[in-house]
């Protein structure tokens, strides 16, 4: 029933998880710099407007539509061999994908607050987490290396 949109759901997944790492690549970005500035600043207003609608209007839901198309996907009879171990480390790289996309929600609201604890050194080293973690689902999912 899904096959012939099979092209068009691997597409809008493929969009939307582009969409989705570019949210996560960028907000923990926008939170070293607003390490940088003084709290109820000036400066720390507009990046905590930059962090919301950053979060709320781009990169929530393109991990909501990820999700959703890669579900359709997984549905599609043949697409997926489920005996296969690479399936089983992309789901759980997947899975902390999610986590940390919960932890930066948390980051933000505690920007939001005026009640951030880490450092800027903190924010730059969580930069790179989604960057390990889109290595290890694209390898998974194009190399199938088990």
């Amino acid at each position: 029933m899904l096959l012939p949109w099979y092209p068009w759901i691997k597409a809008f997944h493929v969009m939307s998880v582009m969409a989705w790492m570019a949210g996560l690549f960028y907000l923990p970005r926008l939170f070293v710099y607003h390490c940088q500035v003084a709290a109820g600043s000036e400066e720390s207003e507009r990046f905590k407007i930059m962090e919301r609608r950053l979060l709320r209007a781009i990169t929530t839901p393109a991990m909501v539509s990820s999700l959703l198309f890669g579900m359709l996907l997984v549905s599609i009879p043949g697409v997926i061999s489920w005996s296969y171990g690479w399936w089983h480390v992309k789901v759980a790289a997947l899975v902390c994908m999610f986590i940390f996309h919960g932890f930066c929600a948390r980051w933000r609201k505690e920007f939001a607050c005026d009640r951030n604890t880490h450092s800027e050194r903190f924010y730059r080293i969580a930069n790179e987490v989604p960057t390990v973690l889109m290595m290890v689902i694209v390898i998974m999912v194009i190399v199938k290396p088990f």
